[in-house]
């Protein structure tokens, strides 16, 4: 997990591992709903989620372009997006995949503000 606004693509036309943008017809209306997202949000608009084993780990603005941070081929925000022409960021929103009950009061904290600013944006 992470904290972290992610568009398209998530696949690039390398298939390296990492670090290859991978830009979208729509990618300024991408970048401009993650950031939408994101800048509402309390940890993940630093853009250092500080998750444990990943300390170094950032996102400028709390976004990524996602094959730039890791290539998913066969992706469902891709996939979308190419043939039913779906506009779907991924939302990373905790380091834990799976936060314990106690933690999910805060959870909600951290993202309803930003859920509140997507939904108006879209």
């Amino acid at each position: 997990g992470s904290v972290v606004a992610s568009y398209p693509y998530d696949d690039s036309p390398t298939h390296r591992l990492t670090g290859v943008y991978s830009k979208s017809a729509d990618d300024e209306v991408f970048k401009y709903l993650a950031k939408a997202y994101a800048s509402h949000h309390p940890i993940m608009r630093t853009g250092k989620p500080n998750c444990s084993g990943e300390e170094g780990e950032t996102f400028p603005d709390g976004i990524t372009n996602g094959a730039q941070w890791y290539d998913v081929e066969g992706g469902m925000q891709d996939y979308n997006y190419v043939w039913a022409n779906c506009f779907e960021i991924t939302l990373e929103l905790s380091c834990c995949k799976y936060p314990p009950t106690s933690e999910l009061p805060k959870e909600w904290e951290n993202n309803r503000e930003s859920l509140l600013a997507f939904i108006e944006k879209v």
